[in-house]
């Protein structure tokens, strides 16, 4: 009896072995669904990382109030502008301005109210979409805008030609305009223009210069909305590197010019408009269209006016720290009907600097040098 009681002591049941196999069946199991499910979270918090969030539309609930003139494009879009110099209905010439980087309506050309009175000159620049006022426009690229100004212009009754004017990023839309609407230009001012290091026709060496000008930040910056325009958002958000040096606003991108002119920009009082839809839709959609994979290059263009009826004018400084002057050179020399005007000792802002406004309307006007 006694070995009968010892002998049952060391026999596992059937129903023990079972709940053993199942507890080590459920471990294994266990420990190789957790593997699965720490990745399915990280994909998940990775997702949610990179997805900029909706942006807020001027006029719709939760959005900025609407306190500018807008027009309705073929699209619904709403675009906002602003005028200023003489009466429209009055004017003897028109130029629509297209402002810059982390800008909006209000940063038009400064041209002085003696001037456009001596000369009649009516000035229209707006808010470029997800700027300020005007609705974002997921859809935007180098073409898409360039039509946005001819619908402005013919909803404004401007005629049949006018002027366009463009600073920095506004610069590089130039472009597109001279591709896509030619026909209704009088003549083109590029000021400082943002060049695409990608573009077709440019030499290696070319690119590579201009390219090594930047800071590293920018470099980084830059090639992301190129090669992964997907990631533009969580890059220029992500606190692990640097994002973009112009977003941060780092000193290390103003040339000496250019820091005697940045207090012009302290009273600004219509600064709080810039990003007001989200960054995402303002700063980073204007990166990846500036920066992204274009069907054409601006040194395919031919002259737009081969009778001379107008001119394209382009100024740079040389020593712009923000967008590489070797572009511009470049680009000049190869379209011999551009009039470059290249300042030595200026920087990004020196459509900011006394007189030069005048100077800029002057030329591309009046065809002053």
């Amino acid at each position: 009896m006694a070995a009968a009681a010892v002998d049952s002591g060391k026999r596992p049941s059937a129903n023990g072995k079972a709940a053993a196999t199942r507890s080590v069946s459920s471990s294994g199991m266990a420990a190789k669904s957790l593997p699965r499910l720490a990745l399915v979270f990280l994909a998940a918090l990775l997702y949610r990382q990179l997805q900029a969030p909706p942006p807020k539309v001027p006029g719709t609930p939760g959005g900025p109030p609407v306190t500018s003139s807008r027009i309705e494009l073929r699209d619904g879009r709403r675009l906002a502008y602003h005028e200023s110099g003489v009466p429209r209905e009055q004017a003897k010439y028109k130029i629509v301005f297209m402002h810059g980087f982390d800008s909006c309506r209000y940063d038009a050309l400064p041209v002085s109210p003696a001037l456009a009175k001596e000369l009649g000159i009516y000035l229209l620049s707006f808010d470029r979409p997800g700027y300020g006022e005007s609705d974002p426009h997921p859809g935007r690229t180098e073409r898409s805008i360039a039509l946005d100004i001819e619908q402005l212009a013919d909803a404004l009754e401007l005629g049949a030609r006018f002027y366009v004017a463009g600073f920095s990023m506004g610069g590089e839309v130039m472009w597109s305009c001279l591709r896509y609407i030619p026909h209704r230009l009088s003549g083109v001012a590029l000021l400082a223009p943002v060049g695409n290091f990608w573009w077709s026709g440019l030499p290696a060496n070319v690119s590579r210069d201009a390219w090594d000008v930047q800071v590293p930040q920018d470099k980084w910056a830059v090639g992301v909305a190129h090669h992964a325009p997907w990631l533009t958002y969580w890059w220029n958000t992500q606190k692990m590197f640097p994002a973009s040096s112009v977003i941060a606003f780092n000193p290390a991108i103003f040339s000496r010019e250019d820091m005697a002119i940045l207090p012009k920009f302290a009273y600004r009082p219509y600064a709080h408009q810039v990003r007001q839809q989200g960054e995402h839709e303002s700063l980073h959609r204007d990166m990846m269209v500036s920066f992204g994979k274009w069907s054409w290059s601006p040194l395919e263009l031919e002259d737009p006016f081969p009778n001379g009826e107008g001119k394209v004018h382009l100024w740079h400084g040389a020593e712009d720290l923000i967008v590489p002057v070797g572009l511009s050179r470049y680009i000049s020399e190869r379209l011999p009907w551009v009039r470059y005007h290249e300042l030595p000792t200026a920087g990004h802002f020196f459509t900011l600097a006394d007189g030069m406004p005048d100077a800029i309307v002057k030329s591309l006007l009046l065809g002053d040098d």
